[in-house]
């Protein structure tokens, strides 16, 4: 497993949970731009955690093809 993989899946949690966090706190606030922020924040995670993914599953195809 690639270390720049998991580094962005795991910033992408950290993302992810803060921007569920800023969407609770709007939410309890009415502040429609905080929910705003934290919807952002929450895609912003995921779309980190996808690129880990794929970092990840290059450089096993990338360690497989120097096995071969």
């Amino acid at each position: 497993m690639a270390m720049s993989g998991l580094g962005d899946k795991a910033k992408g949690k950290v993302n992810e949970v803060k921007g569920n966090a800023k969407q609770g706190v709007g939410r309890e606030t009415n502040d429609p731009d905080m929910v705003a922020e934290g919807r952002a924040d929450e895609a912003k995670g995921k779309g980190q955690g996808v690129v880990g993914k794929v970092k990840e599953k290059v450089d096993d195809l990338k360690e497989k093809v120097k096995k071969d």
